[in-house]
């Protein structure tokens, strides 16, 4: 199975007894306050992908006792909570949400983590799915409860001492995945401190999508990512959503040395000690 796979491809394969489907959406709304990200377990609710199952970033997919908003939970819970899902070592996962894949991203890297890599994004998502009549199920999941073995691959998820080294190392590349706006510091999204991390490049997770909200053709992906494979990559955003999308992009480019930074700019940017640059110069 490939990392990402066709509604044809799923439609297909529904009915296999070692498929696990989860829908990992989570809304982004705007408020009077600013934006909140919501569970989108109440839509799963009134619609899904039939046997699909509902992977809550909101709930026990994140560490509820941080004060990082998604912050990965230990391996050991994460496995679990994936095991209640139905996701065994001997499964294959297809994960989709209704905003770019990238929340279902999120998840595929997460899984990565723990070590598992029989995973796949739905291209597209729930959106290419309806958007072809195919059907809609308000019936539950009914996978059983299966064993998921932590194999943590812990240097695929860094932390704000990794990203603060990486600034001045030639053998590090950060890169900046929220809207050009952001990186260029004319908008300030987080601890209102505009810009971005110093040395960081920006490619923008939205680029990655065309307008069908499908990933673009490799060949286009690559012509955004001339980077030297020699280095390691770090990626980053608000909250290390976007950047599991940009994670998930170069690890299907064949880069072999990509990490996250899950914390992102809500931890990076809410530390006076740490730098900001607002600049229009290291943009690709």
């Amino acid at each position: 199975m490939d990392g990402l796979i066709s509604t044809d491809w799923l439609n297909r394969h529904l009915s296999d007894p070692d498929l696990v489907v989860l829908d990992c959406t989570v809304h982004i709304d705007e408020t009077p306050e600013g934006f909140i990200n919501r569970s989108g377990l109440d839509d799963y609710l009134l619609g899904h992908i039939p046997t699909a199952g509902f992977a809550d970033l909101k709930g026990d997919l994140s560490d509820q006792s941080s004060p990082i908003e998604f912050a990965p939970p230990s391996p050991d819970a994460f496995c679990a909570a994936m095991g209640r899902l139905g996701v065994g070592d001997a499964s294959r996962v297809v994960l989709y949400d209704s905003m770019f894949s990238a929340w279902a991203a999120r998840v595929w890297w997460m899984l990565r983590w723990v070590g598992f890599d029989h995973a796949a994004i739905l291209d597209g998502g729930l959106n290419a799915w309806k958007a072809e009549g195919r059907s809609i199920s308000t019936e539950p999941a009914m996978h059983p409860p299966r064993e998921l073995t932590p194999r943590p691959r812990p240097e695929l998820i860094v932390g704000e001492d990794e990203v603060r080294a990486a600034i001045d190392s030639p053998g590090a590349q950060l890169i900046d995945t929220l809207p050009a706006e952001s990186y260029r510091g004319e908008v300030a999204l987080y601890a209102d401190r505009a810009g971005h991390i110093p040395s960081a490049i920006n490619i923008s997770a939205l680029d990655l999508i065309d307008e069908t909200g499908r990933y673009k053709p490799l060949v286009q992906l690559a012509a955004m990512h001339e980077l030297d494979r020699d280095q390691r990559i770090i990626t980053y955003c608000g909250g290390g959503i976007a950047a599991s999308s940009e994670a998930f992009a170069l690890t299907r480019l064949g880069f072999k040395d990509v990490a996250v930074y899950t914390a992102s700019l809500q931890e990076w940017a809410a530390n006076p000690a740490n730098p900001m640059t607002p600049s229009s110069s290291d943009s690709i």
